[in-house]
């Protein structure tokens, strides 16, 4: 059941300029988040992005937008109502089914929109280190919750180093570097 990337897909929801300020260890957040769309990159795994209103909240932050291959607008809470599952198809239909999901807010976009993957039939993991919220109980909330859905939470290092399975990977020695 280790996570394969050659199987996978990331989305980074909502790290958005206006919004980190608001949420609880958003310095953490993100550089978890980007440590893990960094790693992708490097591996080829596809990095998606979503942005809330972003005429409101402003865009994801710009080392996120960079890492992103596309960055779906919304005003849905969940991006799947407004066309997530659509940049998603064309990588489940080449066999990249498992979705792991980062982001913010943990209780609301980020719970939605994997309710709404999980709803698709498709394998999620939450990246809870990389996923924030304004309060602490609404992340717990929310990984509690989404847990009970079936999604699989997860940390940043243990994407990592499923995504890579070996030490003698030619992307080891970044990714380990890159570990607080």
């Amino acid at each position: 059941m280790l996570m394969s990337a050659d199987a996978s897909q990331l989305v980074l929801v909502d790290l958005q300029q206006r919004l980190m300020p608001a949420i609880a260890g958003a310095d953490a957040v993100v550089a978890n988040a980007l440590r893990l769309a960094g790693l992708a990159r490097a591996l080829g795994v596809p990095v998606w992005g979503t942005e809330q209103s972003p005429d409101k909240l402003g865009p994801n932050l710009p080392a996120v937008r960079a890492a992103c291959e596309r960055t779906l607008a919304k005003t849905a809470f969940d991006a799947t109502a407004d066309g997530l599952l659509e940049l998603l198809e064309p990588g489940v239909a080449a066999g990249r089914g498992e979705i792991a999901v980062a982001g913010c807010e943990a209780h609301i976009c980020l719970l939605q929109t994997v309710l709404g993957v999980l709803a698709a039939g498709r394998r999620v993991r939450v990246v809870m280190d990389a996923c924030g919220s304004r309060s602490p109980h609404s992340h717990a909330a929310a990984m509690a919750r989404l847990t009970r859905a079936g999604a699989e939470i997860v940390t940043t290092e243990m994407v990592g180093f499923e995504w890579l399975r070996r030490a003698d990977h030619a992307a080891f020695r970044s990714w380990q570097a890159a570990i607080p």
